[in-house]
């Protein structure tokens, strides 16, 4: 039952949010048109407790236009589109919400396979609200046997389709990163700990692609794109520093405040002939030995 009224929370934000403003009356219609009505309208003073609960539950108001035939619409849409949590709920919650409604599409809708480890993901938010450490077996790649961890989760991430969790690694001493899918076992402490005031988990990765951070220096990187594949890095931007210098009919220059991290790197090289660095010329150089490398393994 609850689960069933949280998705029709969903459903109410994320019809007036893409409507940008809408009146009952063609609340009531789309309402109509999903499995979720059974044929029944949605009653106004439902529709006005929904809106009571999504302010509680997502801090977002449904606000009445009066002058417009009371019309309603999303107030705070700013907060929605800054706010990337929020966003991420709102958009897989609806999504999820269409695809239900829509069964009879379900096989021509593809998804990309997440790997596992998103079992350990209630456990660790849970641990991260109530500030208990966790402990992890975990399974790294650099090492032969999996070691054990007491961490004091700081934070969550994605990247490219893996959820990793941050915190401090007593056993390291320092704050550490581990991949949710490569966790062999997890518990959590009865331990407390106090998540420190000067973690910021957004300024933490601030000058960074990817999740891998390191003591490399934050610099200015420059690199040329070539041909169509501008407009999808116009369109996608590598990262949030990233500024359009130099623009021509062949190609355009791009210009990043970042460090040149092996995530970066692989990004890069990942875009094959369409992106070529310009600076740093250490930078450059790293990219040309791995291209060199590559090319070394084709050779007939």
């Amino acid at each position: 039952m609850a689960k069933d009224l949280f998705n029709k929370y969903i459903w109410l934000v994320d019809t007036i949010y893409r409507t940008q403003e809408i009146s009952f009356d063609e609340i009531n219609e789309r309402w109509m048109r999903t499995d979720m009505s059974n044929g029944k309208k949605l009653p106004l003073r439902t529709f006005h407790n929904w809106r009571d609960a999504i302010e509680q539950i997502f801090d977002i108001n449904i606000e009445c236009n009066r002058h417009n035939g009371y019309s309603y619409y999303i107030e705070n849409t700013d907060d929605i589109k800054e706010g990337s949590l929020r966003s991420w709920l709102l958009n897989t919650f609806a999504v999820n919400n269409l695809i239900n409604e829509s069964h009879h599409l379900k096989d021509r809708i593809l998804f990309e396979n997440i790997p596992s480890g998103q079992q350990f993901l209630s456990p660790i938010i849970e641990a991260m609200r109530d500030s208990f450490k966790i402990e992890l077996i975990h399974q790294s790649y650099w090492y032969d046997k999996p070691n054990t961890y007491t961490v004091r989760p700081y934070c969550l991430k994605i990247f490219k389709q893996r959820w990793y969790v941050i915190g401090f690694c007593e056993e390291r001493s320092a704050i550490r990163i581990f991949s949710l899918d490569r966790i062999k076992e997890f518990h959590t402490l009865k331990t407390k700990f106090t998540y420190p005031k000067d973690f910021n988990p957004t300024a933490y990765f601030m000058n960074c692609f990817g999740i891998i951070t390191d003591d490399s220096k934050t610099q200015i990187i420059r690199i040329k794109v070539y041909d169509m594949h501008c407009q999808y890095v116009r369109a996608l931007p590598l990262h949030h520093t990233q500024q359009e210098v130099e623009t021509t009919k062949a190609y355009a220059i791009f210009e990043y405040y970042l460090k040149p991290t092996f995530d970066f790197k692989q990004e890069i090289l990942s875009r094959g002939a369409d992106v070529e660095v310009l600076s740093p010329l250490s930078f450059r150089e790293e990219i040309m030995e791995s291209i060199q490398e590559m090319a070394s393994h084709y050779r007939i």
